[in-house]
């Protein structure tokens, strides 16, 4: 049997911002196809880790490999490239409020060079792939719901049927019934697109419909890595707290005098 590397690949990452310590050796591996969804408290790295891989922060030391290459070495058309590779939600949307929806969801395409005709009809087919009319396309940012702003956030992590999808809590803040046509979208476009997906979330119904596997980030490491079925009963006095959202335990939370 042939051992297939892996997609990405995290080694001894470490980042510190003055004397803070973000990112404290992390080891990670994602394979291609794979669905892996980091949890952890507020501040714990997950966000971080994410731009890190794509280069968007640069980490002090340690490795990160995108098919088998350092991250750190593309440059120019090389890097294009790569950053086409991805898609990638925001936890608040991260749309651009003076843009309408369909400029939202094209910004990428437009910015190397496809006709805005072309732009506007893909942008179009996007937004329908995650149960949006056409006519919102013209619609502004101000104009929608926050499900819809969700849904517009991931037709534009999707505009360039990426590889790889980064999804930064992509439920957080909707009620129950919007969470799972969110989450069926999610596992809808990843089975068309036969993409690689890394996740954050807090929502444990979420993880369990979308994830494969789940890494717990603490402190800026990964203290614990495994199969989705297992996470409720790890063993791990830290993933138990979290996922079983207890008030008691190792994770100490910082609660504010009435």
């Amino acid at each position: 049997m042939v051992n297939t590397p892996p997609l990405i690949r995290l080694a001894g990452v470490t980042k510190t911002f003055g004397v803070n310590q973000a990112l404290r050796g992390v080891d990670l591996e994602v394979a291609k196809g794979e669905s892996l969804v980091l949890i952890g408290g507020s501040g714990a790295g997950k966000t971080l880790l994410l731009k890190c891989i794509m280069g968007l922060i640069r980490h002090n030391s340690g490795s990160i490999e995108f098919d088998s290459r350092d991250v750190t070495t593309f440059r120019g058309a090389e890097r294009i490239a790569f950053l086409d590779r991805i898609g990638m939600t925001f936890q608040r949307s991260g749309l651009f409020d003076s843009m309408t929806t369909w400029e939202n969801v094209a910004f990428q395409l437009v910015q190397e060079g496809m006709d805005h005709g072309e732009a506007k009809d893909r942008a179009i087919e996007k937004l329908s792939a995650v149960g949006l009319e056409a006519a919102t396309a013209d619609l502004y940012p101000a104009e929608l719901s926050g499900g819809m702003q969700k849904r517009v956030g991931l037709a534009r992590a999707i505009a360039t049927d990426p590889e790889i999808l980064f999804l930064d809590e992509p439920t957080a803040g909707l009620d129950p019934i919007m969470t799972n046509i969110i989450n069926e979208l999610i596992l809808e476009i990843v089975g068309h697109l036969d993409a690689t997906v890394v996740s954050i979330t807090s929502d444990m119904s979420s993880l369990k419909v979308i994830s494969q596997r789940v890494a717990m980030i603490h402190e800026g490491q990964i203290i614990w890595d495994g199969a989705t079925e297992d996470v409720e009963t790890s063993g791990n006095p830290y993933v138990d707290q979290f996922v079983h959202s207890r008030a008691e335990g190792p994770i100490e939370m910082a609660v504010a005098a009435l």
